[in-house]
């Protein structure tokens, strides 16, 4: 039966019968449904093992599990709808390999292409691990969707279930061991099918001998590269399979090949992929694992704030630090408590650094260590500390940019729409009084500016517009009442019910509809001289004017800012604006049930389907949208609606239900001026009762493009070695001389073109370098932007990549432990006795050394220390007791030889008994040997220590003493480096 969950997504590639598990419902099991099933229950379990490492309570939910039901049983609710984006943004990469990389054998497992698929895989694990070591969380879900495809496929496209195996192939994920006995390339492998059944065609001596192949595929010109005896991966589309040996061996789905062992298959493909991602776990540690998967304690959202930091700044500031202290005191340790938290300065001729934190005191230091001065001239880089921030947040942020000056890197507006487009993140601009004196010596001293001039103040209005966010312009003295924003949107669950503008200002009534869930109506107004009439469900109708009313509770005006608090009723809303001036308006509210899209295209490669795109959707012609709904498991889409951001027209899309949330539309033609998405639907909360009825909005405008710009290379790049990005650009507009910008977040070296001809209807290809330097962070990651721009400037269209940036390995090889002692004292009263062990593990003469030491499982006391002769000597001993949420180290802060053991002061989180400490991790030093010592009551018998080197291999040892005993016992133990399946 399918899941609920990403069944969702099984019509965005219609079956070819090549290349990947079947995606037809009812027909097969998809590598969508498989990536799902495996993501929940690898959270389930994590969850279930935090839950009993902190002494609470644990409910496995209903199957068929949901991202909504598992984020409630981790008891991380509010953290819903970013699970769920994750697990669809993971799903989307997967799909991808079957639509870019559809020739290429060593993606699929096809061609016997064991070692190069192999590869693939785990150079992907190692970018996983490190960019979650630096919290690169989006960048590990890039990756791990890429390396999930083939390795799903190696159970579907080899006969490894066709020789009898019941367990998943754990070295499919090592490189230093050995895949299986493959076979030679002049071996043959397959016999003739017999009429149309290909169950017997794979050759007894193949079987019998334990020999792994799979089938070769082709198409068209590749049809004719199978040699000679060779097994064909079969299907209508895989020419190979009309070559003798006739027929196939893929399970991909129940009408296949060998479709008789498309469930074995299945069930394989998805034990492997929770190994993969218990390896991934285990060398992250819980809380990390979780958070790359869109799981945190608290709100899913960061707090971002980007700083002016020049001389007149000092007033705003001392703002933010009120207001940054307000949210810590009064949101951490509840569900609105954020995620992660960021800054980023910026001044002239500086930007930067990012500062960006999980623990709020660090936050805290950072803001109360920022300091004015300077300024010169009156423009800063403001844009560039902008870019910084969005490329650093999480997707779906909001971010606060203070400032008083306006931006000196104008240059920078499309790229940061760009970003702000792709990231789908809200950015407010808190513009404060600045004067001329404070800025800049002048002769005349006595000359003062108000606010920045309206030209440039202009910029920030218009991408604060782009993303949904307000342009607050007030008085310094004014700006804390301003600030009282961001305290409301740290909320969790907020969602956009209205945001329009008008520029210029006219006259135009707005409606808007509130249903049951919503809570907490706010409404935001940005304008210079206006009035409105608001009008509830009831047709009660309150002047903006009137100093008492009933539908408005509260209200506050500040510079261009007014903020009304709004009656809770249920019902169709109206507010009729009026100003000759621009303005805003926006009504929020907090509600579980939202909505996630992506815009996607149908593939012009062999096989026919959808994916995601990377750009602007294409003008004037017919697109697609995929649509998920969160934070409900009943509601449905009635509409969906393209609405022009200029005015009222709105381009009404055809909507499919794909099942479990989620919902392919498609629009007659995607507008050529900005828009946004509005989604209205239902949700039945009990038979029999009556529907609730809701509308939520993208807060995001988008817009759509003539020009096509597409790019793809690998994912990981070497620091030193110089990385190619081919690119390519099609135009159905005007043609000419077309302008291309190529710029990255960390200003590393790179060389591109300036600009490309092309003639309407042309296309033309180029290619971006970059090189990293040699010191770049293992584990970081970079986010290039390459933008076209047509003849005249009127049409622009980017593609937005992010990259690993990972070194050289050549340690791959796990840590290993060593039994060095066991003691039991064990009685029939298990509490009045205690068992103890000493493990030795060392990393090899060529390891990068063990970094963390934690308990996968047990309850006793865990000591660590470095040997002498190992380069570093033992500094002192970590107390630490599994299933205590903060643990403390000794005296606290300890080093060891030259600072490679440290903790920090931070707390040590405990997870499945895991215990990290330093910046969340417990780091044991460079060192190749280290002594763990394990005690604990008879009553918990078991211990498994995890041991993770810097690299990310993960080792497990496994010791029990079960025998009631006086004397020691001898433990039942493992060594092992692979996860459980």
């Amino acid at each position: 039966m399918m899941s609920s969950g990403f069944a969702a997504l099984c019509l965005l590639l219609l079956h070819t019968g090549a290349l990947g598990f079947g995606l037809l419902p009812g027909k097969s099991l998809s590598h969508q449904e498989i990536t799902e099933k495996a993501i929940l229950k690898s959270t389930l379990q994590v969850c279930r093992a935090l839950a009993q490492a902190e002494g609470t309570d644990f409910t496995f939910p209903a199957q068929p599990f949901t991202a909504k039901a598992v984020a409630v049983a981790c008891g991380e609710p509010q953290s819903s709808k970013s699970f769920r984006r994750a697990i669809i943004f993971i799903v989307l990469r997967n799909i991808r390999v079957d639509i870019r990389h559809a020739l290429n054998a060593s993606f699929h497992f096809d061609d016997e292409m064991f070692v190069q698929g192999r590869k693939i895989i785990t150079e992907g694990i190692l970018a996983v691990k490190a960019s979650n070591k630096q919290e690169n969380f989006e960048a590990a879900r890039q990756k791990l969707g890429e390396i999930l495809h083939p390795l799903q496929d190696f159970y579907s496209h080899s006969n490894w279930v066709e020789l009898g195996n019941k367990l998943p192939n754990s070295n499919l994920i090592r490189s230093d061991t050995s895949i299986g006995n493959i076979a030679d390339k002049s071996r043959a492998t397959c016999r003739n099918c017999d009429g149309d059944d290909c169950r017997n065609n794979i050759l007894g001596d193949i079987i019998e001998e334990k020999v792994l192949t799979s089938g070769y595929f082709g198409i068209g010109p590749l049809f004719s590269t199978k040699p000679k005896g060779k097994c064909s991966h079969g299907g209508a589309t895989d020419q190979t399979s009309n070559i003798e040996p006739k027929g196939g061996i893929n399970k991909d789905t129940f009408s296949s090949s060998h479709g008789h062992l498309h469930t074995d298959a299945v069930n394989l493909a998805i034990a492997a992929t929770s190994g993969l991602l218990e390896d991934i776990q285990g060398a992250a540690g819980d809380r990390p694992f979780l958070q790359m998967l869109g799981i945190s304690k608290g709100s899913s959202k960061a707090l971002c704030f980007v700083i002016d930091t020049t001389g007149s700044m000092s007033d705003d500031i001392a703002a933010v630090r009120t207001v940054t202290s307000s949210i810590i005191n009064s949101k951490v340790g509840t569900e609105d408590e954020p995620s992660v938290y960021i800054l980023v300065s910026f001044n002239d001729p500086d930007f930067g650094p990012l500062i960006k934190t999980t623990d709020p005191n660090v936050f805290k230091s950072a803001i109360n260590s920022l300091s004015a001065a300077g300024g010169g001239d009156e423009g800063e880089l403001s844009l560039s500390g902008l870019q910084l921030a969005l490329t650093g947040a999480p997707s779906n942020s909001e971010v606060f940019l203070f400032t008083d000056a306006p931006a000196k890197d104008k240059r920078l507006k499309s790229t940061v729409i760009a970003l702000i487009e792709r990231t789908q993140t809200v950015v407010n601009f808190m513009i404060s009084e600045s004067t001329v004196l404070n800025r800049r010596k002048r002769s005349d001293d006595t000359k003062i500016r108000p606010r920045i001039a309206a030209s440039d103040a202009q910029l920030y209005r218009d991408l604060a517009q782009a993303s949904g966010g307000l342009a607050i312009e007030v008085t310094k003295n004014e700006l804390p009442v301003a600030t009282s924003i961001i305290t409301e949107s740290s909320s969790s669950s907020l969602v956009t019910l209205l945001q329009a503008a008008r520029s210029p200002g006219k006259t135009d009534t707005f409606s808007f509809l509130v249903d049951e869930t919503v809570t907490n109506l706010r409404v935001y107004i940005t304008a210079r001289s206006l009035t409105f009439t608001l009008t509830g469900p009831t047709g009660e109708s309150q002047q903006s004017t009137d100093a008492t009313g009933s539908l408005i509770t509260a209200s506050q005006s500040v510079g261009n800012f007014k903020t009304l608090q709004l009656k809770r009723q249920v019902g169709l809303w109206k507010i009729k604006m009026v100003s000759s001036n621009p303005y805003t308006l926006m009504v929020i509210g907090q509600s579980p049930i939202d909505f996630l899209f992506d815009f996607v295209e149908a593939s012009q490669g062999p096989l026919t389907g959808y994916d995601a795109l990377d750009s602007r959707p294409r003008a004037g012609v017919n697109g697609s949208l995929l649509v998920s709904l969160t934070g409900s498991d009943s509601a449905t889409v009635t509409e969906v609606a393209l609405v022009k951001s200029s005015g009222s027209e709105e381009i009404k899309g055809v909507v499919e239900p794909q099942g479990g949330g989620s919902f392919l539309v498609h629009v007659d033609m995607m507008p050529s001026v900005e828009f946004v998405v509005r989604v209205k639907g239902q949700e039945s909360v009990a038979p029999g009762a009556p529907l609730i009825v809701f509308q939520r909005q993208s807060s995001t405008n988008f817009r759509a493009s003539n020009l096509t710009v597409m790019a793809d290379s690998e994912s990981i790049l070497v620091p030193g070695t110089p990385f190619s990005v081919p690119f390519s650009v099609m135009t159905t507009g005007v043609g000419g001389n077309f302008t291309i910008r190529a710029t990255n977040n960390r200003q590393f070296n790179s060389t591109s073109p300036t600009n490309l001809f092309l003639e309407t209807g042309s296309s033309a290809n180029d290619t971006v370098t970059l090189s990293a330097p040699l010191n770049t962070p293992f584990g970081s990651d970079v986010t290039l932007i390459i933008e076209v721009e047509a003849p005249g400037g009127g049409d622009t269209n980017y593609v937005v990549l992010r990259f690993s940036i990972l070194n050289t390995v050549t340690d791959f090889t796990p840590p290993v432990c060593e039994l060095l002692s066991l003691q039991s004292n064990c009685s029939d009263i298990c509490s009045l006795s205690m068992w103890e062990l000493s493990v030795q593990v060392t990393d090899g003469a060529e390891g990068t050394g063990v970094e963390r030491v934690s308990l996968r499982q047990g309850n006793g006391t865990m000591n660590t220390s470095l040997t002498a002769g190992s380069g570093n000597m033992t500094a002192g001993t970590w107390n630490m007791t599994a299933g205590s949420e903060n643990m403390t180290a000794g005296t606290g802060n300890m080093t060891a030889g030259t600072g490679n053991m440290t903790a920090g002061s931070e707390n040590m989180t405990a997870g499945t008994g895991n215990m990290t400490a330093g910046s969340e991790n417990m780091t044991a030093g460079t060192g190749n040997i280290t002594v763990v010592s394990y005690s604990s009551s008879c009553c918990s018998p078991d211990v498994e220590l995890l041991f993770v080197d810097q690299v990310g291999n993960v080792a497990s040892c496994f010791y029990s003493v079960r025998k009631a005993a006086t004397s020691s016992s001898q433990p039942a133990t493992t060594n092992s480096s692979q996860p459980a399946t």
